[in-house]
């Protein structure tokens, strides 16, 4: 019985021994900043698609700090790696780190080469790369054998993840200059950070050289492969800037890319600091993760934003163009130290966009994207959510709307110019460095004489909302609302926001009718639902015409003929509510509709073909020599060749009408698989429904 525990004893002090050890490097590996500066990487780098992998090697330079008796790269889960220093191969790696351990002399300047194979599960993605010819979304694990011509590579680092595909530095305070070369099969475009320098035959492929001139995080490192055309456009200040679209959808290029050297013009000037990178590069890509991403000089996007002019009133680039590119600057040119100021970031892109778009679209738009964002964080501050802008664990609501609320509240107390120099001020001294809150309210407080103690507890550090305050400020220069607090105060409506239609439905009505404010009267339409007068349908816009075909859905007969008007109007989002709508209230004529509507597409998810293909599958009546057809049409939507957006509406419509089969729901096992983590949970959801 002693011996026993004397020996367990020794067993659990080993355990924790190792366990400290463990403790003790991580946190000396956390803290690597502190001894080495990484300075510049060469990669040489080689994709191979039908195989899911990248290899090649890459080569850094840096300078140490301090004494220290190792040095490390993040790299995660590779394949193969390992580590030229001084002549001496170092194969140290435990699937996270290479580490090369030697005595490092503060003062040093040295390099090391990391050879590298990897077939990452993350951060970089394969798409199409399937044997059935399709777009399959894949990640290395599952990409099949064969090649297809439409197939591209692209990366998303966010944060902290390109050490998945390129050993690097997951630490964001460490800013280094990435000059990439890329071999890849001809006839394929390779996009990388940075100036293309030249091409090259290279062994029966083609290498791409691109240069840096300039440091960034890791997680800004970008690549993207596909097939591509693309036109240039040169800023004011001469910047080129490199647009890119599928060879096929030339006629959306202008839609997709309106207003794109305009608000590249304002910001420049608006900001007041010339834009930091050599170029400016934009690639559309097939189920990307998010809206787009603001890689150094390369911004990746979703191609569902690449349109034709009717869905450019419904869904556009503008905003997700204009914030990826404030990102540039803010984000880019400085970054984070660490989430709890990711608001620099954030907020500052929302902003400066909303700043862009409302050179274009005039005040009154941007007042009511102030006032749209004040209700999603109210809604969020009921819900019992709101934070701090400063918590690192906030919300997306928080970091994005609520920081370009702060920001537009500080302008306003400081003054336009005061703002306007700090800003300016604040990115010269930090450019290419990282970037704490404190460091940017002292600048506006030297630009502007003003302690802003206040202002930053109540609005940064305070997790309260102080939405009444918010509320006061949506439209200050607007004397139309003063104006109309005069003539609806008889009517009882005390309040001008936020609307309440529901309550007071006959002011609202007044308000629509002596309103010229196009957003203002969507707002009531939304509200009213089916509360709905003829005279709304001839005073509406087209916004105000797809909130109508929206929020009525019981439609009465006596507006059965104005309703039907909005079949016919320039928005896919109209067109496809108007149609379900009238599908619904009106039986005798749903032939009629579908013949109306036949052959239109909609948005790159085909929002109008896969609704009428399940319409007219369940019209017993329509065509029933076609019901075949159309429904091998509309389950083929849900293969993994088609766009995750298309292949959702094809699973929801399937499985409302009770039709998804086995081949639907094979489909459906893939989808639960899909690297975009919001469809793999549709997918796995649905599964268990249908089960």
């Amino acid at each position: 019985m002693v011996f026993w525990t004397k020996v367990c004893y020794i067993r659990i002090m080993k355990l924790l021994l190792q366990y400290f050890f463990f403790f003790i490097s991580l946190v000396c590996l956390s803290q690597q900043t502190d001894y080495v500066d990484f300075k510049t990487a060469k990669a040489d780098l080689v994709v191979k698609p039908n195989e899911g992998q990248i290899g090649g090697h890459i080569v850094y330079t840096f300078e140490v700090l301090k004494d220290v008796d190792s040095i490390f790269l993040d790299a995660q889960n590779f394949t193969h790696i390992e580590a030229l220093y001084d002549e001496k191969v170092y194969h140290d790696y435990n699937g996270k780190y290479i580490v090369v351990k030697h005595p490092f002399k503060k003062g040093e300047k040295n390099q090391i080469d990391i050879g590298f194979t990897t077939n990452p599960k993350k951060a970089l993605y394969f798409i199409g790369w399937d044997s059935n010819g399709g777009f399959e979304s894949a990640s290395a694990s599952s990409v099949h054998s064969l090649n297809h011509q439409n197939g591209q590579v692209w990366t998303q680092g966010q944060g902290k993840y390109t050490s998945n595909w390129l050993p690097s530095i997951d630490d964001m305070n460490d800013k280094i200059e990435f000059d990439i070369s890329v071999v890849f099969d001809k006839g394929y475009e390779v996009i990388a950070n940075g100036k293309l320098t030249k091409t090259e035959d290279y062994y029966g492929k083609t290498k791409w050289h691109y240069d840096m001139q300039q440091p960034m995080s890791s997680y800004l490192v970008a690549l993207a492969i596909g097939k591509y055309d693309k036109k240039v456009e040169y800023s004011k200040s001469g910047i080129p800037l490199e647009m890119y679209y599928y060879p096929e959808d030339s006629l959306k290029f202008e839609p997709t890319y309106r207003y794109t050297k305009r608000m590249f013009d304002f910001l420049e000037e608006e900001i007041g600091v010339p834009y930091p990178w050599q170029n400016y590069k934009q690639v559309p890509v097939k189920d990307f993760l998010y809206a787009g991403m603001e890689n150094t000089g390369t911004t990746i996007f979703s191609d569902s934003f690449v349109i034709d002019s009717i869905a450019f009133v419904d869904k556009n680039y503008v905003n997700v163009n204009a914030h990826e590119l404030a990102h540039q600057w803010f984000g880019d040119l400085v970054t984070e130290t660490s989430g709890t100021h990711h608001w620099l970031q954030e907020g500052f892109a929302t902003y400066y966009a909303l700043l862009a778009e409302k050179d274009i679209f005039g005040d009154d738009y941007y007042y009511w994207r102030l006032y749209e964002y004040a209700q999603e964080l109210f809604e969020q501050d009921k819900a019992g959510q709101s934070t701090s802008l400063l918590d690192p664990k906030s919300s997306s609501v928080t970091f994005y709307k609520k920081g370009a609320w702060v920001l537009h509240l500080l302008r306003e107390q400081v003054g336009y110019k005061a703002f306007r120099k700090g800003v300016k001020k604040y990115l010269l001294k930090y450019q290419f460095k990282n970037v704490k809150t404190d460091d940017f309210i002292k600048e506006i407080e030297k630009s502007s004489g003003q302690d802003l103690r206040n202002f930053v507890e109540k609005w940064l550090k305070s997790s309260e909302l102080h939405y009444e305050e918010l509320e006061k400020r949506f439209f200050p220069n607007k004397v139309f609302i003063q104006d109309m607090h005069g003539q609806l105060n008889p009517l009882g409506l005390t309040r001008y926001f936020p609307l309440d239609c529901d309550n007071q439905p006959e002011a609202c009505k007044i308000i629509f009718l002596q309103s010229d404010d196009s957003f203002l009267n969507e707002k009531i339409v939304e509200q009213l639902g089916n509360n709905i007068s003829k005279a709304t349908f001839s005073k509406g816009d087209v916004k105000v015409r797809r909130a109508i075909a929206k929020a009525m859905t019981e439609i009465p007969k006596e507006l059965k003929e104005d309703y039907e008007s909005l079949l016919t109007d320039k928005s896919y989002l109209t067109i496809e509510a108007a149609l379900y709508n009238l599908w619904t209230n009106f039986p005798e004529d749903r032939i009629r509709y579908l013949n109306q509507i036949k052959g239109i597409v909609g948005f790159n998810d085909k929002n109008i073909r896969t609704l009428w293909l399940a319409l007219a599958l369940v019209t017993s009546d329509f065509e029933p020599e076609n019901k075949q057809r159309y429904f091998e049409e509309l389950r083929g939507y849900t293969n993994p060749k088609y766009h995750f957006e298309v292949r959702q509406n094809a699973f929801q419509y399937l499985n409302s009408i009770k039709a998804c089969d086995r081949v639907c729901k094979e489909n459906l096992e893939q989808a639960a698989k899909h690297h975009v983590w919001q469809f793999s949970k549709f997918a796995k959801q649905l599964l268990k429904e249908i089960d």
